[in-house]
């Protein structure tokens, strides 16, 4: 038992009802506020709990950091202390927020620690060295294949043997909240004609869960799925944009590129594995047999509800998407191991993207692209617009937890607006 995950554990800190953030979820991430420069950062409903303020006070005197862990514009320093020494931090903030403990009566130290949520700016959680997108969502690949190709064919043949993905754009990683412009490049509206150029007319989100990695192995060396835990740090919401008319002109032979590169978006706390041990649930039959390296024991799936909506400027917002990340046909292990297998080195910070994830109904695909089915099926609008891609000025609002027996541990969401083009 991780002591921070105790079900039972309440805080002297209020926590609202519904809250995706109590005791037993300790999330991490990098704020600023008004006056002060970033630093590491925690959550316990409503508060925001400043990490720097509590080493200055000695708090973490016996753990394994040092102020440039925490005073800092990234966790990337805090994640190079590896599994043991952010589980050992976590608990140790579990235990200081924990009800009996009398930090609660000590308020000159309270006056630094605790800021509101509506008071802190949070920032980019990682600096992201390297990104790879994996393409994991069984349903939501014959989705595509049979749009593109036809539903005898939908998967293409390495599907089931590898867990497809390719080496996406880090620097366009961007946190929740940040406006963007919409993406231009060519397109070729008919098949028969030469391609033309300008602003995407077919802007998509992507619904994703993304992984953070500790510091891994060096160069030549794998990460089996057994070990594969132990490098992952935790998790965030992923929207991972797409220009679906650029993406179909430029993919062969290489894959995306400009369809992909203009921005991602991730939320800005980092729900760690941790925290989410309690949701482990079983995955899909894998058939064919996966190879040996692919192999894997236990629970690696993870049951985590997730909701997109749209809000079109000046409106109230509709939900269009209500999936699950247990839906997964290849787990965070076995990308892992695959991403490794022929010697990959992972660093600290490194994100890894589910890619799009779709469950069996309609009401559960991912992509604007499937839910209006290449756009013969428009999703009507609070204020009487259709949708069938994004337009200028929508706002997309990703959303995830996961619950059980009473206990909710949340991710917040991630939102963003998009700009007309430049």
């Amino acid at each position: 038992m991780i002591a921070a995950n105790n079900p039972n554990l309440k805080s002297w800190l209020a926590v609202p009802e519904g809250s995706d953030f109590p005791i037993q979820n300790i999330p991490f991430g990098v704020a600023a506020t008004e006056g002060d420069s970033p630093r590491v950062v925690s959550r316990i409903g409503d508060h925001v709990i400043d990490l720097k303020a509590m080493f200055d006070f000695g708090y973490f005197a016996d753990l394994h950091f040092a102020l440039e862990d925490f005073d800092t514009d990234s966790l990337n320093n805090m994640m190079r202390r590896g599994k043991q020494g952010t589980r050992d931090l976590r608990n140790r903030i579990s235990e200081l927020f924990s009800e009996e403990h009398e930090l609660k009566d000590n308020q000159n130290h309270l006056a630094q620690i605790l800021i509101s949520v509506d008071k802190a700016e949070m920032l980019m959680p990682v600096k992201v060295g390297d990104y790879t997108d994996f393409y994991s969502s069984e349903q939501h690949a014959y989705n595509v294949g049979c749009m593109f190709r036809d539903p005898n064919n939908a998967l293409l043949p390495n599907w089931k043997y590898i867990p497809v993905g390719y080496h996406g754009r880090a620097s366009s990683i961007v946190v929740s909240g940040t406006p963007f412009h919409r993406p231009k490049g060519q397109q070729r509206p008919v098949d028969a004609e030469p391609p033309v150029f300008g602003p995407s007319k077919q802007l998509d989100f992507e619904l994703e869960m993304a992984f953070v990695t500790y510091e891994g192995k060096p160069l030549g060396d794998s990460i089996s799925t057994k070990e594969a835990d132990d490098f992952i740090f935790g998790m965030c919401l992923f929207n991972d944009w797409s220009a679906r008319d650029l993406q179909k002109w430029e993919y062969v032979p290489l894959g995306p590129f400009l369809a992909k590169n203009f921005a991602s978006h991730v939320s800005p706390w980092i729900v760690t594995l941790d925290a989410l041990e309690p949701f482990r649930v079983s995955g899909p039959v894998q058939d064919p047999k996966v190879f040996t390296y692919l192999e894997y024991e236990g629970n690696k799936h993870i049951d985590i509800n997730l909701e997109v909506a749209i809000q079109p400027e000046n409106t109230d917002e509709k939900v269009v998407s209500n999936s699950n990340y247990k839906y997964m046909y290849w787990n965070m292990n076995q990308q892992l191991a695959h991403h490794t297998i022929n010697g990959c080195n992972i660093k600290a910070g490194d994100l890894m993207a589910s890619g799009t994830i779709s469950g069996g109904e309609d009401t559960e695909y991912g992509s604007m692209l499937e839910i209006a089915w290449k756009g013969t099926k428009p999703v009507q609008m609070p204020d009487g617009s259709e949708r069938k891609f994004i337009l200028d000025n929508d706002t997309v609002i990703m959303r995830g937890y996961s619950e059980k027996n009473g206990l909710r541990i949340g991710f917040g969401e991630v939102k963003a607006k998009v700009l007309p083009a430049k």
